[in-house]
C-alpha cells in the first residue's frame, strides 16, 4: 500500500515578490511656498459698482434716499435746538436769581445797612483826610484804608454805637456772601451780577480786608471768603 504524501509547505513553493511586485514607493508631501498675501486679490472684473440711490432711474429709490436724508437732517437740527433751548433756560433762571437779589438789596434792611457803612466811611474820611497827599501810592492808600476801616469798627468810630453798626455791617457781608455764593455756583448770572454789585463788593474789601484778616485770624478762618473769591475771579 502506498503511503500518502506529506502536506506541502505553502512558503516551500513560493518566492518573495520583487520591488517592481510590490507597487510604486510614497510620494513624499510638497510644501507650499511662503507669501506674504493671505488672500489673493480680486480681480477688478469681479468688483460691481453699486448703484447711487441718489442718482437712481427708479424713483422709489430716489425718494426712498432722499427721504432717509431729510429724516437724518431733521434729527440733527432737533438735538441742536434742544440743547439750545436748554441752554437759554437755565440762561433765563440765572437772570431771573439775579434780579431776586436786585430787589433783595434794594429793600429797606439793606438800604439802612449801606447808609450806615457809608456814613460811617464818609466821616473818617473827612477825619483823616489829612493823611494821604495829592497822589499816594497804591501801598499808602492800602495802609490808609486798613486804618479806616480797623477805625471803623470800633467805638470811635462814628456816631452810630458799635453794636448797631456791627449789626449792620454783618448784614452787608452776608449779602455780599450770598451773591458771592450764587455767582461762584453759576446759579446766578455773572454779567448781571458783576454790574450790580462787583464795585461795591471791591470798595468794602478795600476798607475791611484788614478787619476780615484780623477775624480770621481770632478763629473765623472762613470770614468773608466768599467775597474774596468772587472778587479774585475774572
Amino acid at each position: 500500500m502506498n503511503k500518502p504524501a506529506p502536506p506541502a509547505d505553502p512558503a516551500a513553493g513560493t518566492t518573495p515578490p520583487s520591488a517592481t511586485e510590490a507597487g510604486p514607493p510614497a510620494k513624499k508631501k510638497s510644501l507650499l511656498p511662503e507669501t506674504t498675501e493671505g488672500l489673493p486679490w480680486p480681480s477688478n472684473h469681479e468688483i460691481k459698482k453699486e448703484s447711487n440711490p441718489f442718482t437712481d432711474r427708479d424713483w422709489r429709490m430716489w425718494l426712498y434716499a432722499w427721504s432717509g436724508l431729510f429724516v437724518r437732517f431733521t434729527i440733527i437740527l432737533g438735538a441742536i435746538f434742544t440743547v439750545y433751548q436748554f441752554l437759554a433756560t437755565r440762561e433765563q433762571a440765572r437772570v431771573q436769581r439775579t434780579l431776586e437779589l436786585v430787589e433783595l438789596w434794594e429793600k429797606s434792611e439793606y438800604q439802612d445797612a449801606q447808609r450806615a457803612l457809608k456814613q460811617r466811611l464818609s466821616g473818617l474820611n473827612e477825619k483823616y483826610a489829612s493823611l494821604i497827599g495829592a497822589n499816594p501810592s497804591e501801598k499808602e492808600l492800602a495802609v490808609y484804608y486798613d486804618r479806616i476801616g480797623l477805625e471803623a469798627l470800633t467805638e470811635n468810630g462814628g456816631a452810630m454805637p458799635l453794636a448797631e453798626f456791627s449789626e449792620q455791617f454783618d448784614r452787608i457781608v452776608y449779602f455780599l456772601n450770598r451773591v458771592s455764593f450764587c455767582v461762584e455756583g453759576a446759579i446766578c448770572s455773572k454779567q448781571i451780577a458783576d454790574a450790580y454789585f462787583r464795585d461795591y463788593a471791591a470798595s468794602f474789601w478795600q476798607y475791611f480786608a484788614g478787619y476780615i484778616e484780623r477775624q480770621r485770624k481770632a478763629g473765623a478762618s472762613s470770614y468773608a471768603r466768599p467775597i474774596e473769591e468772587y472778587l479774585k475771579g475774572s
